[in-house]
């Protein structure tokens, strides 16, 4: 997998706004979103609760109608409704946050993982794929799981069946809304474990939506981080997250248990997206040009006044960030001495 590899699937340009109520202005949810995901990569998409990462992802599966912008997979463009559609949804599976909420508490687990079988008119041998997908997602043997309910399993399994009812369609593309946020920490490294065998023996490519940078290090080949409905760093995620570039992912990295020097305390909470800043979208809460530091390199007028560019879908590390393009050696303001972080 390199640069020159087709992406599975592409987004250029992606916008999503919701209208304003009573005459406000649109909340701009994504606000010009470029991103490749290739075969068998996973991208990790990081951000504080409420920066678009979920509409994003939900966009990209259809489930949100964009206002703008294009969404290509295989090539081709993304299909908004009718067979195409439907075709689309079986090659990219959706697996939710909380497999509580995900599951019919009335279906058995034979039924739950049989559904999109069904739906989509299988015509193979429905029972030996509903027991091959609970295989692939660890649960052995898997004849042992058809008839028990929802409310008989354990958090872990009851997230391996949701993942097993999206294997069972033989997708191309996961996407995963925080797979293990609901899970206890000693299961949320098995979760994590199998969708990384998942990419190895299958080829899976995915898409992990989270907030959690240590589970972005774990699991990610690279990642891209959202602030405000905007990627404002991406890279490999060695490089993005051991030598961060832009003070909203300096931030992030600062306040985990291991990271050196003093924790950055962000100011407020994220602007409102129907009223985004002028300039930097960042810059109201910036460390940086709080500190002095975008002052003294001489791009603070810049920071205030002038929108850096949309971040293209490549894979090399980018940041849109005036004053991390500008500077030399200088540690970001309330980043200690500039020494690195390995997320746990």
């Amino acid at each position: 997998m390199t640069s020159t590899t087709p992406p599975l699937l592409s987004v250029q340009g992606l916008h999503v706004a919701f209208p304003g109520r009573r005459g406000a202005a649109d909340a701009r949810a994504v606000d010009g979103v470029d991103l490749d995901i290739r075969r068998g990569e996973i991208v990790a998409l990081v951000g504080e609760s409420g920066c678009g990462k979920t509409t994003l992802a939900r966009s990209l599966l259809g489930l949100v109608e964009p206002t703008g912008g294009r969404v290509t997979f295989d090539g081709s463009p993304l299909a908004r409704s009718g067979r195409a559609l439907k075709e689309y949804r079986r090659r990219a599976q959706l697996v939710l946050q909380d497999p509580s909420g995900s599951l019919n508490p009335r279906h058995t687990v034979y039924d739950i993982v049989a559904e999109g079988l069904r739906i989509h008119g299988h015509p193979g041998d429905e029972r030996a794929a509903v027991a091959e997908a609970l295989s692939r997602a660890g649960l052995r043997p898997p004849e042992r799981f058809f008839l028990r309910y929802p409310h008989e399993l354990s958090g872990g399994q009851r997230q391996r069946v949701v993942i097993a009812g999206a294997l069972v369609l033989e997708p191309e593309l996961l996407v995963a809304d925080e797979p293990v946020a609901s899970l206890d920490a000693s299961v949320r490294g098995e979760i994590l474990a199998l969708l990384l065998r998942l990419r190895t023996d299958l080829g899976l490519a995915a898409l992990v939506v989270t907030h959690d940078l240590g589970l972005a290090w774990n699991i990610a080949d690279r990642v891209a981080v959202m602030y405000l409905g905007r990627i404002v760093e991406t890279g490999p995620v060695e490089q993005v997250l051991t030598a961060p570039r832009h003070p909203y992912t300096q931030a992030l990295l600062s306040v985990l248990p291991e990271a050196p020097g003093t924790p950055v305390v962000l100011t407020g909470e994220p602007p409102d997206p129907s009223f985004i800043p002028s300039g930097c979208r960042f810059h109201v809460r910036c460390q940086v040009l709080a500190g002095g530091a975008a002052e003294r390199a001489g791009v603070a007028d810049a920071c205030r006044h002038e929108d850096p560019a949309v971040l293209s879908g490549g894979d090399r590390a980018q940041v849109a960030c005036h004053w991390a393009r500008a500077r030399t050696e200088e540690p970001a303001a309330g980043t200690g001495d500039g020494a690195t972080v390995r997320p746990g």
